[in-house]
């Protein structure tokens, strides 16, 4: 009987000793990322625009690339519209509205001044139609006739807006209105309109098709998109313009080219034409010298690492989501991914919840991080399990204390 426990406990060493070992190897790991040939190249400064205020983003990574004054408050005229856009298009797609619903015109939408859809005040107009309007032709009677529609005063669908761009993170704006009709109080970023942009891109691709439209005829009047780069940008497919005394002219666009999307806000442009000219000249800026690539794919394993006390000794560990990094051109050798895990890690362990952290680094600077989280449950685990993994645990801490008296010693 003796011999059997003796024998026994050589063995639950022998497995102490190992995992030892075994958990060490997995202590916050700096990863190389996988290489590809590159084609190296130089990165010149941005362009130097005419505008007050601008910034160039990756859509899909939200890396800001170029920018001036981005977090200044301006007033963003019918840029305003892009957030009236967001929260029609988010009312849509959660069932608070259909796209086939008719909205009675009012006469305050009728009255509106400015750009128009020419809706008629009294008439019946379906949500579809007058989200064209507001997309192609910036008609503020549309506007405000779906302001009213949706929350039944343009001042309580101003209250919709705040609390929308409060949840995308646009803390330097503030709107007073749906139509960007120059009102006191009434501001927004170069930052906060990119931030806007991208989360309307990305959650609403239908209603994003109709930013590429160039015209739209509604009462027998035909009327030309107010974007110039939908003709004189090849790869440009939205988004929007703007223009008052106070904000100048200004244009938020959005192109794709060979997978990449990138976002550009001009506020402050002293013409129409300078308002696409410099548009161009950043979106230009942002394909030919930049890149995004796609450093790791959701739900994949990222890092496997150890777990005390689980069903399982191991767990994967990936992103919830795909992860970006925009970078210049021939730096995607330069990558390396610097991954923290929290230790020690106890079962149970549930999947989708966050044990970690990975951090994509770029000449020692941090360009992109994400949660690791698991990618399954890890219960934990039988009785002789957690005996044995106590016994392990603790023999781990003790080595581990033993080294750390041996290098301060």
């Amino acid at each position: 009987m003796f011999s059997y426990h003796r024998s026994k406990f050589r063995t639950l060493l022998m497995l102490c000793l190992t995992t030892c070992i075994c958990s060490l190897a997995f202590a916050n790991p700096v990863i190389p990322i996988p290489t590809q040939p590159q084609r190296p190249t130089y990165t010149p400064a941005a362009p130097v625009l005419q505008g007050k205020s601008y910034i160039l983003m990756d859509g899909t990574s939200g890396k800001v690339i170029a920018e001036q004054n981005s977090k200044e408050r301006m007033a963003p005229a019918s840029l305003t519209k892009l957030m009236s856009m967001y929260i029609i298009s988010n009312a849509i797609k959660s069932g608070q509205i259909k796209s086939d619903d008719k909205v009675l015109i009012s006469k305050k939408a009728w009255q509106t001044e400015g750009s128009r859809m020419f809706v008629k005040v009294g008439t019946e107009v379906p949500v579809k139609e007058l989200l064209q309007g507001i997309i192609v032709v910036s008609g503020n009677d549309a506007t405000v006739a779906m302001a009213e529609h949706l929350a039944g005063t343009e001042e309580a669908f101003a209250e919709l807006m705040n609390q929308q761009a409060k949840f995308l993170g646009m803390n330097n704006s503030h709107f007073t209105g749906s139509t960007g009709l120059p009102e006191p109080d009434h501001y927004t970023t170069a930052y906060d309109l990119a931030l806007l942009s991208k989360a309307y891109i990305q959650n609403f691709p239908e209603e994003y098709v109709i930013n590429s439209e160039k015209f739209y005829t509604y009462n027998n009047i035909k009327q030309s998109n107010r974007n110039r780069l939908l003709w004189r940008y090849q790869n440009a497919d939205g988004l929007k313009t703007g223009h008052t005394n106070d904000a100048g002219y200004c244009l938020v666009a959005s192109a794709k080219k060979d997978g990449m999307r990138l976002i550009s806000v001009v506020l402050g442009e002293p013409s129409d034409s300078a308002r696409t000219e410099d548009s161009i000249r950043l979106l230009n800026y942002g394909f030919r010298f930049f890149e995004t690539r796609k450093i790791y794919a959701a739900n994949a394993p990222v890092v496997k690492t150890r777990v005390w006390k689980g069903a399982s000794t191991q767990v994967a560990l990936g992103v919830s989501d795909d992860m970006y990094a925009t970078i210049p051109i021939g730096q995607y050798k330069k990558l390396k991914a610097a991954i923290t895990i929290q230790n020690p890690l106890q079962a149970p362990l549930k999947k989708g919840e966050i044990y970690g952290t990975i951090k994509v680094v770029l000449n020692n600077q941090v360009i992109a991080s994400k949660p690791l989280v698991a990618l399954e449950d890890n219960p934990t685990g039988g009785l002789w399990r957690r005996a044995s993994d106590a016994i392990r645990f603790n023999f781990n801490k003790y080595l581990s204390s033993n080294d750390t008296k041996a290098n301060t010693g």
